[in-house]
């Protein structure tokens, strides 16, 4: 070769170099390409107005769950000898109900048991749903068959009647509510759990750990479970307002929180007989469940939309 060609080819080489460095930087690497937070930092949430309204609406729930309480110094359970007051009333800005108890504390209070049925009801279903999507998803063969064989014949029931036989079943009440919605909505999500683990598993940063001696349980945790978080997220997101309707709905029939705990869905149950009379015991309750219900449907599509922007899930 003669010194012309050799130092073409060396020119070469060295412009090649940097658009190769770049690439090989700006390329997915497997297994850490779609963790969770290096999702978030490349993606931004609430987007959209409707996303950000979604966002502060829940935000805002979460916010007088926790604190609404400490703010409002009425009593929830407290009778007056005046019954139904209108809004405005001299110490009930909301009115009182057909007892006589403050409107407003017992919205603010009522939003407590809710908001605690509906994140403890969500995060069983995933904890459920997660741990037999991952074990059907990556074992397949026998395994993955009898396990979606039995999450096919508890998703065969329509949710609501497995959450009232359940619920029905261990009697009404906070525990009982908790496990019947958490076990009827884990079943949805390990179908997903289980699709987006027997895709992962056939990668091959996943074969490589496999033969490279990496224990089954490590794999799912540290390599396969972060690569699955985003749309599993966005997932459990909207499963929370599905337990919170769920939640809400069986306090109206009395088989959730029991009286005489404040309870927005008990709250629709007791004002409907003064629903021509005074609307508000009833329009209140209900409009605070349908907000918080529509905003967990909008945050959970933006979620998803972050966290797997391209639709993969």
């Amino acid at each position: 070769m003669s010194e012309t060609g050799a130092a073409v080819d060396a020119v070469a080489v060295e412009a090649a170099a940097p658009a190769a460095t770049a690439a090989a930087a700006s390329a997915p690497r497997p297994g850490t390409a779609r963790r969770l937070p290096a999702a978030l930092r490349r993606r931004r949430v609430a987007r959209s107005w409707p996303a950000l309204l979604a966002w502060l609406l829940l935000a805002a729930t979460v916010l007088i769950a926790l604190f609404g309480p400490l703010l409002v110094a009425a009593d929830p359970l407290r009778q007056t000898s005046s019954a139904l007051l209108a809004p405005g009333a001299p110490g009930h800005p909301l009115g009182t109900d057909d007892l006589g108890r403050d409107e407003l504390a017992r919205l603010v209070h009522g939003a407590r048991p809710l908001l605690l049925v509906s994140f403890t009801a969500t995060a069983l279903a995933a904890g459920i749903g997660t741990l037999v999507g991952l074990v059907a998803g990556y074992a397949g063969g026998v395994v993955e068959q009898a396990l979606m064989r039995l999450v096919d014949l508890a998703l065969a029931f329509p949710s609501i009647l497995l959450v009232i036989l359940l619920v029905a079943a261990a009697g009404p009440g906070t525990v009982s509510l908790i496990l019947g919605i958490g076990i009827s909505l884990a079943p949805g999500l390990a179908r997903l759990a289980r699709t987006l683990t027997a895709r992962e598993a056939a990668k091959d940063y996943v074969v490589a750990s496999r033969l490279g001696g990496t224990g089954t349980p490590r794999i799912l945790l540290r390599e396969v479970l972060p690569n699955i978080g985003g749309p599993l997220l966005a997932q459990v997101v909207m499963t929370l307002s599905v337990a919170a309707g769920f939640a809400a709905g069986l306090s109206y029939l009395g088989l959730g929180i029991q009286p005489p705990q404040p309870d927005w869905g008990y709250m629709v149950q007791a004002g409907q007989e003064f629903l021509y009379t005074a609307p508000r015991l009833v329009v209140l309750p209900a409009a605070l469940t349908l907000l918080f219900v529509v905003a967990c449907n909008f945050a959970g599509d933006d979620l998803r939309d972050a966290l797997d922007p391209r639709g993969t899930a």
